[in-house]
């Protein structure tokens, strides 16, 4: 590779700007205007705005009109009667993370989940909570959670989805079979209807509907449709839906006649006395078409004292499905299935490949079930009973009830062996495994990818192997190829073929899938979506799926709710003048280009190189976790603020739709650098969590690069990326160095001058650097007799401002047996590269991998203690150069605790540590690369007690928290951190890396920075 470093210029952003996370090009002032005048939200129509809500987890893009956050629902009916003054569409949203492209339209898009997102009441006795349409499901159950109540429906994304979208979908999730649909659950809603009209749905006596329709306004007209539909289309309704527990398609009328009939859910007769009419479950998988919800009251299970879990092992995936209604029969709470192409995909895959060994030798499928208990020994009874029945050949841990008290079926047992899982840890395993699907299928970076448009059948369980059977058959025949996994106890699989959509063939190929799968799904008394909902890739078939006749009720429906078709238009329904057709509006379709308008300078080891990437994420909002229910490292910006250019899924969209012309800027533009990636913080964390594997702090560096060559590169960048140079000079001067830094004025004048926070302290240098002090080292082990050889790199940080963690790393290493050469000081590069400077970056990789190699050839392994740096030499030099020397330095290179442990080399030595428990807070750039975890065992057998916090980025990230603009940001990360730091176990906490000691430094209440847990374990030896 090579790279030209950029030279000269003036400061690429102003210390001193204000984010408001928008351009200044904002289209259609007046409508802003007037929207502006009738809200207490804020309301956002330029262009970066509309850009950022043109998509959502579907493979569709459209660009809405603008985007407005309401604060209240008096927001929300301003907003919907000036828009029906005007004629203008409207679309309720949450997080966004719909899959059948529903949440995006050229509408004005109402976000609720940055505002209306509280929990309004709770009444533990009744069992019921009162809450905004934007809280995400995990919030509320947390706030749930002391009373041992749960909002029952858990879709996949509980955490990113909003109580609003689990309305519009009429959302489940795994355990459907225990608790059903949202529907199930809602019990009285607050709605803005399309006029504007503020009013409550909730359950109402058949009796009194007539009052209810005597009226001339839009909800006495709403009642009216309703009574109509119940006495003219009632027969038709109970004949046409099908009997299933999981159909989200067209509306939810046959729940309304079920109720109006007195008939529980698909039980019983009808009462001859009539029963009651709720039009809050009627909303449920309206999908923002009806009305617009801005508050629900639900009902709420208790949480289950106990879970059991076996995994079912067969020889082919039509076995598995044979089975599944005989599993059924013993009541589990959740059947999931996993096929031979998902199980062999995951084998390939270093994360999954661990969990795949569990499997029986010859197993292509699974079957995952799992059971709800009142203790251990009821959730192992009824495995055993299960297993009993189904797999007899497997002796279970429990004891089965006696044959003549036990379900038995006649049905052949189809599984040959069968694991069970009673512990949190055991059933996490399995579940990793079922989970598995999503990351695999979504990372591919070629243009065929595996699309969501006919990925949610449901299927009457006992007819799902025929299905199943007949689905393979129409692959074969478009010669593409699926898997098939997800919940199959009801019926509900996940199944996403592998097509193009970016050729004319491709969408045709789509469209005939869809049409055949639709065919079969008639034939075996399905439904085209049970759980997804119908968006822009389901809807034209709903017509097939429930004939003519009741398309036209879903017409007059719509048209009672919403005359003017302002609400969503297109999806569940449209006019038939106005089709919505599942081949148009692609994300990448048929008139999709790409062009970056530069060429990539990294190495990109992916299908289509750097546009692969570009192109990667898939809109699944996985970067949009609440910082109070998500674990992990992404996205952290986006905990800090809310905001969705902040997140992962914002950037990468901005990025690509850059790219492809759909904003007005170049990427490379001062602009859009300021406002899209300036706030990426390059923690890494969307290269681990991201389930498509999008790498935005490579994309950004990338990106940054050629920015720093069209722009030139300020002078702080130039202090922060050649820090080292600063480094030795405060060194060689300290202590006047470190004084200088006190001087009053010294702050202000640092901040005019250079943009650096006078509101952080500035690093402390020191004179007896870790190369002085162990000047003339000679190693303790020698190499004769060590059991491993290391070269022990100290970096800037190590070597000037805290060489207590060299001399620990190195007291630890030699008792340990390793035979330590340390040396010189090095730069690998991580400052430039953070900075984007690759040119600079690849120079001191070079002179680095020339340093290392001969080493690594003589037997050495290279040991880092600087978290960043250890993961620029294993993973960043990769993309910097392409040759055998880099990759066998990078094989050999190893954080120091990652070293001791990855050998077990401290599995010998003698420890005495204090009685002590600490919190363990690890570098993120560690986690991304799935490495954090060394440290904590190594802590462990040193004789502490350890929690490890699931978090994010400190927020300081190398010299983004010393940078004065960004310095409200980084402590808004920090709070993050701090808040879990007190809410741990732990008494002191320990963190690895510069950045991460000096933000805990930082913490309200504390008095120094925290240890490295090197220096722990140092202080453990006896």
């Amino acid at each position: 590779m090579t790279i030209t470093p950029p030279t000269g210029g003036d400061p690429a952003n102003d210390p001193n700007a204000n984010y408001d996370y928008r351009s200044d090009d904002v289209e259609r002032p007046d409508l802003v205007a007037d929207l502006e005048h009738r809200v207490d939200g804020e309301v956002r129509f330029d262009s970066y705005s509309r850009q950022l809500y043109a998509t959502d987890a579907s493979i569709y893009e459209v660009t809405p009109i603008g985007v407005v956050f309401p604060r209240s629902t008096e927001d929300v009916a301003a907003v919907v009667t000036y828009c029906a003054d005007n004629e203008i569409p409207v679309l309720p949203r949450g997080g966004g993370t719909s899959l059948a492209g529903q949440t995006v339209n050229e509408a004005v898009v109402l976000d609720f989940t940055k505002h209306m997102d509280g929990v309004v009441d709770i009444d533990p006795d009744a069992r019921r909570a009162t809450a905004q349409t934007g809280i995400y499901l995990e919030t509320l159950n947390e706030a749930l959670s002391p009373h041992d109540l749960k909002f029952a429906p858990d879709p996949a994304w509980g955490d990113k989805s909003a109580l609003g979208g689990a309305i519009g979908n009429n959302s489940t999730g795994a355990h459907s079979l225990q608790y059903g649909k949202t529907d199930a659950y809602v019990e009285e809603v607050e709605v803005v209807l399309a006029d504007g009209t503020v009013t409550t749905f909730g359950e109402v006596d058949l009796e009194d509907l007539p009052e209810l329709a005597d009226g001339d306004d839009l909800e006495s007209a709403i009642y009216a449709e309703v009574a109509r539909v119940l006495d003219e289309q009632g027969d038709l309704i109970e004949e046409v839906y099908p009997d299933l527990k999981r159909n989200v398609s067209g509306y939810n009328l046959d729940w309304l006649v079920e109720d109006a009939r007195g008939a529980e859910r698909g039980v019983g007769e009808p009462d001859a006395d009539g029963g009651t009419v709720n039009l809050a479950k009627l909303l449920c998988g309206s999908e923002g078409t009806l009305a617009i919800v801005t508050e629900a009251t639900v009902d709420l299970e208790s949480i289950p004292n106990e879970k059991s879990m076996t995994l079912l092992a067969y020889e082919t995936v039509l076995d598995a499905m044979d089975d599944v209604a005989p599993i059924v029969e013993h009541d589990p709470a959740s059947v999931e299935v996993i096929d031979d192409v998902m199980i062999d995909l995951a084998r390939q895959t270093p994360e999954f490949e661990p969990v795949t060994n569990l499997l029986p030798d010859g197993t292509t499928a699974v079957l995952v079930v799992e059971f709800y208990a009142d203790d251990v020994d009821d959730g192992k009874r009824k495995v055993a009973n299960l297993l009993a029945d189904r797999c007899p050949s497997v002796e279970p841990d429990g004891e089965a009830d006696d044959e003549d008290e036990r379900l038995t079926l006649e049905a052949d047992a189809l599984a040959f062996d069968a694991i069970e899982a009673y512990d949190a840890d055991s059933r996490s395993k399995i579940w990793k495994l079922r989970k598995s699907g999503l990351p695999i299928l979504l990372s591919r970076t070629t243009d065929e990818k595996h699309v969501a448009f006919i990925e949610d059948t449901g299927i009457p369980p006992e007819n799902l192997r025929d299905f199943v059977a007949d689905f393979q058959d129409v692959l074969e025949d478009h010669e593409t190829y699926a898997s098939f996994y997800a919940h199959a106890g009801p019926g509900v699989l996940h199944i996403r073929p592998l097509v193009n959509t970016k050729t004319e063939d491709g969408l045709e190929e789509m469209e005939a899938i869809t049409d055949d799968v639709t065919d079969l799904v008639v034939k075996y008394d399905g439904s085209v979506s049970g759980e997804h909902g119908d968006g822009r890739a389901r809807t034209q078939w709903n017509r097939k799926l429930y004939g003519d006749e009741m398309w036209e009720t879903f017409q007059e429906l719509k048209s009672a709710f919403d005359p003017d078709w302002l609400l969503n238009p297109g999806q569940v329904v449209f006019r038939d003048e106005n089709p919505t057709d599942m081949k148009e509006n692609h994300r990448f379709g048929p008139d999709y280009s790409f062009n970056p308008g530069f060429e990539p300078v990294l190495e990109w080891d992916n299908d289509n190189g750097f546009q692969g990437m570009a192109e990667l994420c898939h809109g699944c909002a996985g970067c949009r976790g609440e910082q109070s229910t998500t674990g992990g490292v992404m996205c952290p910006t986006f905990r800090a603020e809310d905001e969705e250019i902040l997140s992962t899924r914002g950037r990468a969209n901005m990025l690509r739709q850059a790219m492809n012309g759909n904003l007005p800027d170049d990427p490379t533009d001062q602009e859009f650098v300021h406002e899209v990636l300036d706030l990426c913080i390059g923690c890494k964390g969307c290269k681990h969590d991201c389930p498509s594997g999008v790498d935005l702090a490579k994309l950004k560096a990338e990106v940054s690069y050629e920015h720093h060559k069209r722009h030139g590169t300020s002078l702080r960048d130039h202090l922060f990326a050649n820090f080292e140079t600063l480094a030795k000079l405060g060194s060689a001067t300290a202590p006047v160095s470190n004084w200088a830094s006190t001087l009053p004025g010294s702050g202000l004048i640092a901040e005019k001058v250079l943009g650096i926070s006078s509101e952080r302290d500035l690093p402390t240098f020191r004179r007896d650097t870790f190369a002085k002090r162990v000047a003339g080292h000679y190693p303790a082990v020698p190499a004769t007799t060590a059991t491993r050889k290391a070269l022990l790199v100290p970096d800037i940080y190590t070597n000037h401002e805290y060489p207590e963690a060299g001399e620990a790393a190195l007291e630890v290493l030699e008792a340990a047996g390793v035979h330590v050469e340390v040396a010189d000081p090095c730069d690998v590069g991580r400052p430039a590269y953070s900075k984007g400077m690759l040119g600079a970056a690849a120079e001191q990789a070079n002179d680095a991998v020339h340093d290392f190699h001969p080493y690594v050839e003589d037997g050495y392994d290279i040991v880092l203690i600087e978290p960043s740096d250890a993961v620029m030499v294993q993973s960043d030099y990769l993309d910097l150069f392409d040759h055998s020397e880099v990759e066998t330095v990078a094989a050999n290179t190893y954080g120091v605790c990652e070293y001791l442990d990855r050998f077990d080399l401290d599995r010998d030595l003698e420890f005495d540590a204090p009685d002590e428990h600490i919190a363990y807070h690890g570098h993120c750039h560690q986690k991304a690369h799935a490495k954090d975890h060394h440290a904590v065992g190594v802590l462990r057998r040193a004789g502490y007690a350890v929690d490890p916090l699931d978090s994010t980025c400190c927020g300081m990230a190398g010299s983004f928290g010393y940078e004065a603009e960004h310095y409200s940001m980084s402590k808004a990360i920090g709070s993050v951190l701090y808040e879990q730091v007190d809410e741990s176990p732990g008494e002191r906490v320990v963190a690895p890396g510069a950045s991460c000691r000096t933000q805990l430094g930082d913490k309200p209440g504390a008095t120094e920075e925290p240890p490295t847990p090197i220096e722990a374990v140092a202080a453990a030896l006896e």
